[in-house]
């Protein structure tokens, strides 16, 4: 008897429980709903069977308003501001079942952005959903907006909220978060526009929901848009012509044995090559829609080729290390195969580590107008990835290589101070700042200003940085037919020099005779 006690009290309690539960303050939802799996899940169902308790404790997260008239504006001190339109007012209150005077309870939840989890990619199909990694929202929050009961949704006249953007530099496109059967969900951007208004960001909705603004601060804005894409675009198809070019005239040349700095200088442009072809294809690409295998083969083929030119940058500047800085004895058997394996392998090692843990696929920048997408492209989707494998190896190649290019500039400077002849020494002076120029665009010296594109000066670097690396197969280009012109020019002079020997040795033995 007292077992069957036990099981009917534990019942009834569960039941209680239960109760309490779907009708509790509304103030203690957000707590409540933390400690659940599917925390966007709970708060949507919870937040609509809350009740306001007038002894309710002060909440720094939760804030609400009784609406009786037609304007409903709430201003949360936080940097949040909600206008609530007339439609969504009559859309309420007809759908509890109430007249146009009825009193409907408006709540707002500031969320920690950590409990919204983003789906895996391969469950993207449709074009509005945005996936990104590691996303970055405006202050690290997510606004709830509730009215009523019931779901409120495609209205006329949408609903308005402002995020006060306290840092004038960023970009932001408005976003709301759609719930999937499986407790997941992600960000979407359909029936939502993003205005810039003084700097703060102003989202018009037409639906309630949880709202965030997804920040890029890299992105430029978007009159600058257009024309780095140009520029890039141009760039890289005269690479693509100039490298192409200077590898048919590499392969036409009668010797068959030439130096190891121009084979090292062919390789490069070989790099930069198939980088530039494969980052045009990868911007083509990733406009298409239903080719995810194609985009994440695209992005790794980027990758690979970003990886080759880095290791073909730090070679050039290996290659230089040996001339300067040993002299002597540097002989190294298979010299250009071990080379050779270095540069293409090690990428392929790279990208093949990378393409097991699936990290390519279509990268989408954002910026904060008119709720635009601005050139999608098929690269890494994982931001910790792109930055150990693209920044932080880019950081340690240009380190090496700026070193190299200090030593280079030490030996420069030791050779001009033992130059006697005015005359010389300006000629010398030229020689030296023409090679100066063709080595440093070798060792890939316009990289590094890929770590200047942040702060104040962000944006005269992105163009610098744009236009010198989009042309960079043009400069190296250029440098090979220097190169090649210096050869020629020293055989012609050897030459002539053998054939004044020959004549003076022929006049000795007439004039012995």
């Amino acid at each position: 008897m007292r077992g069957l006690f036990c099981v009917v009290f534990g019942i009834f309690s569960s039941v209680i429980r239960t109760g309490i539960s779907e009708t509790m303050p509304c103030h203690q939802v957000t707590d409540d709903c933390t400690s659940q799996t599917d925390v966007p899940g709970c708060l949507e169902q919870q937040m609509r069977q809350c009740f306001i308790s007038k002894a309710r404790r002060t909440s720094s997260d939760f804030f609400y308003k009784r609406i009786t008239s037609s304007e409903a504006t709430l201003d949360t001190g936080k940097g949040y501001i909600i206008n609530i339109s007339n439609e969504a007012l009559k859309m309420s209150r007809n759908i509890q079942g109430k007249n146009n005077d009825a009193e409907v309870n408006l709540l707002v939840s500031l969320l920690n952005e950590t409990f919204f989890r983003v789906s895996d990619s391969s469950d993207i199909k449709k074009g509005n959903y945005l996936h990104v990694s590691d996303q970055i929202l405006h202050g690290q929050s997510v606004l709830g907006v509730w009215l009523g009961v019931k779901e409120v949704h495609n209205l006329s006249q949408p609903v308005q909220l402002r995020f006060i953007n306290t840092n004038q530099s960023e970009n932001g496109i408005c976003v709301y978060w759609h719930l999937d059967k499986n407790g997941t969900g992600n960000w979407r951007t359909d029936g939502c526009q993003t205005t810039i208004d003084n700097g703060d960001f102003v989202c018009s909705c037409n639906h309630l929901s949880f709202f965030a603004v997804l920040i890029n601060p890299e992105i430029p804005e978007v009159s600058h848009i257009v024309p780095l894409s140009y520029i890039s675009y141009i760039g890289s198809a005269l690479s693509i012509a100039f490298t192409a070019l200077m590898i048919v005239m590499f392969l036409c040349q009668k010797k068959k044995q030439c130096e190891h700095s121009v084979i090292i200088h062919v390789q490069l442009s070989g790099s930069l090559f198939l980088l530039h072809i494969s980052f045009l294809c990868s911007v083509w690409f990733s406009g298409h829609r239903d080719i995810d295998s194609v985009c994440q083969a695209l992005g790794l083929l980027l990758h690979w080729c970003l990886l080759a030119t880095f290791t073909w940058t730090a070679i050039e500047g290996f290659h230089l290390y040996l001339l300067l800085v040993r002299v002597f004895n540097i002989y190294i058997k298979r010299y250009l195969i071990k080379l050779s394996l270095v540069g293409w392998g090690l990428p392929t090692i790279t990208v093949i580590m990378c393409g097991v843990t699936k990290v390519y696929g279509k990268y989408t920048f954002y910026t904060g107008k008119e709720n635009s997408t601005i050139t999608p492209i098929c690269w890494i989707n994982t931001q910790i990835v792109s930055y150990i494998t693209v920044n932080g190896y880019l950081g340690l190649v240009m380190l090496f290589n700026m070193v190299m290019l200090g030593v280079l500039l030490v030996k420069m400077h030791k050779l001009r101070s033992q130059t006697l002849q005015i005359k010389d020494h300006r000629r010398r002076v030229w020689k030296e700042w023409v090679s100066l120029l063709g080595l440093s665009c070798a060792l890939g010296v316009p990289w590094v200003l890929a770590f200047s594109t942040y702060g104040p000066l962000s944006l005269p670097a992105l163009y610098v940085f744009t236009i010198l690396n989009s042309l960079q197969g043009l400069f190296i280009f250029l440098w090979f037919l220097t190169l090649t012109y210096q050869a020629r020019k020293e055989e012609h002079i050897s030459s002539k020099g053998t054939i004044q020997a020959s004549f003076n040795s022929n006049d000795d033995i007439v004039n012995i005779r």
